[in-house]
C-alpha cells in the first residue's frame, strides 16, 4: 500500500464514527409510514425489550435499558415510563423475583415495532436505489457483522 493509499484508508476510517452517529441523529427519510420523532425515540426502549424476548426471553428492567442504552437510570426510568403512557410497554412482575419490576411489550407496542422495521427497510430501499444489489446486501452482511462483534464486545465487557 502506497503512502497515499494509506493516508486515503485513515481518513475513511477516521470517517466511520461520525457517520455512524449522523445516522442516529437524523431521523429516516420520509417513506411510507412514517414514524413521528417521538415513537422513533420510543423505539430505542421498545428494542430493547423485544430483543431480549427475541434472543433469550430474559427479563427487561428499568436498569438495563438504562445500562444499554448508556444513560442515568433517572433517563431511562422517564423513558419507560413515556412508552408505558403511549400504550407501548407495560410492566409486570419478575418470575424471578416477585419484589422486581420487568417490561413487557403491548400489542400496540408489537404493532409500532413492526412498523418500524418497515420503514427502516423502506428507508434502506430508497437510500440504495441506485447500489447495486451485490453493494446493497454487501453492505447489509457487513453491517450485521459490524453489530455482532460490537454485541460481542460488550458481553466481553460485562464479563470482565
Amino acid at each position: 500500500m502506497t503512502k497515499h493509499q494509506a493516508d486515503e484508508a485513515e481518513a475513511l476510517l477516521d470517517a466511520v464514527g461520525p457517520a455512524f452517529g449522523k445516522l442516529r441523529r437524523s431521523s429516516l427519510l420520509e417513506v411510507a409510514e412514517p414514524i413521528s420523532p417521538k415513537d422513533l425515540s420510543r423505539t430505542l426502549v421498545l428494542n430493547i425489550v423485544l430483543e431480549a424476548e427475541q434472543d433469550d426471553g430474559r427479563e427487561v428492567t428499568v436498569g438495563a435499558v438504562a445500562e444499554h442504552l448508556g444513560v442515568d437510570p433517572s433517563v431511562a426510568s422517564r423513558m419507560v415510563s413515556d412508552s408505558i403512557g403511549a400504550g407501548h410497554l407495560e410492566r409486570g412482575a419478575s418470575q424471578q423475583d416477585g419484589r422486581r419490576s420487568v417490561l413487557h411489550l403491548t400489542d400496540q407496542g408489537r404493532e409500532l415495532m413492526a412498523r418500524f422495521r418497515r420503514h427502516q427497510r423502506a428507508a434502506y430501499d430508497q437510500i440504495t436505489a441506485d447500489w447495486s444489489e451485490r453493494d446493497r446486501v454487501e453492505l447489509a452482511r457487513l453491517m450485521l457483522r459490524y453489530v455482532s462483534c460490537q454485541e460481542a464486545l460488550r458481553g466481553r465487557a460485562k464479563g470482565a
